[in-house]
């Protein structure tokens, strides 16, 4: 099977299947949804926080090298001004459509949903260039990469859903774009297939724009509403905090075993492909006198 089936069927297959270990979330009845989605929405800020400080950015910072760190920030920096034009932009249309978030304080982030999309195709656009990446070294680590990518996306999805439900999406409407921007696992990993050179010079700065939507989403918009949920006694502050620590610790424990199992496997598979240490060459002696008749040599 060629390298490229295999990028092909384990990108579409590892974005499927987180999106779908996570919309298990939507098989909790309609009714309990407004006791659940508070819970959703503090584990999704630790989950998005966690995600951009301890995945993003310092594979960012690695990739680029310390001499590109400022131009690094600088892009975070310019992420969360472009994301916040652009919720203005989300919250002047629908203005405009006769649903006005600044007058409607029941859907004060409904300008989330969006944002959040896009964030997490980015971010699954990324995770395709290095699985790819991972296949085009061998096909024993890409394996192992999209294992550990898959693992470590399910946390991020789960929070997610709770933003586009809380968004005022239904649980089809959350479930099809979620699907949707997995697919972009799979358009990252066929572009770097054909062009990873040029998307490996690129990659450190998608990664840094995919960190601040989602430190735009859950710093802008998120907390902001938790603030406000606490101040009216729906969801008390400890709930909110021990939600919040339990998430970053969830999603820095699985990044941590993923990374672990992908160092271990990959020392496996340098030193079973490591060349075999030769010894010294004996010099073979060729004799050059003729044995008898036949004209053969002795070596």
């Amino acid at each position: 099977m060629s390298t490229l089936v295999w990028i092909i069927i384990f990108t579409l297959t590892g974005g499927l299947l987180s999106v779908g270990a996570a919309g298990l979330f939507l098989l909790i009845p309609n009714r309990y949804h407004p006791r659940i989605l508070p819970h959703g929405l503090s584990f999704a800020v630790g989950a998005l926080l966690s995600v951009a400080f301890l995945d993003l950015l310092p594979d960012a910072l690695r990739t680029a090298g310390e001499k590109h760190a400022q131009s690094l920030l600088a892009t975070v920096l310019a992420g969360i001004i472009g994301f916040f034009l652009l919720e203005k932009l989300l919250l002047w249309r629908h203005c405009h459509a006769g649903n006005c978030v600044a007058h409607n304080r029941g859907r004060s982030h409904r300008s989330a949903g969006p944002l959040i999309i896009l964030g997490d195709a980015i971010h699954n656009f990324v995770d395709g260039v290095l699985i790819a990446a991972a296949f085009l070294t061998d096909t024993h680590l890409g394996i192992i990469t999209s294992i550990a990518v898959t693992a470590h996306e399910i946390p991020q999805e789960i929070g997610d859903f709770a933003i586009l439900i809380e968004s005022g999406y239904s649980r089809t409407n959350a479930l099809r774009y979620n699907l949707m921007s997995s697919l972009s696992t799979l358009v990252g990993g066929v572009l770097a297939y054909f062009s990873l050179a040029n998307l490996h010079e690129m990659l450190p700065y998608i990664l840094a724009l995919a960190a601040s939507s989602f430190l735009y989403v859950a710093i802008a918009d998120l907390i902001p509403s938790l603030h406000q949920r606490s101040a009216t006694a729906k969801q008390p502050a400890f709930q909110q905090i021990g939600l919040i620590t339990f998430s970053i610790f969830l999603v820095y424990w699985i990044h941590g075993q993923a990374e672990a199992f992908h160092d271990r496997q990959g020392a496996v598979e340098t030193k079973t492909t490591r060349p075999l240490e030769s010894g010294p060459v004996l010099e073979a002696k060729i004799a050059h006198a003729p044995l008898g008749e036949n004209e053969k040599y002795r070596i």
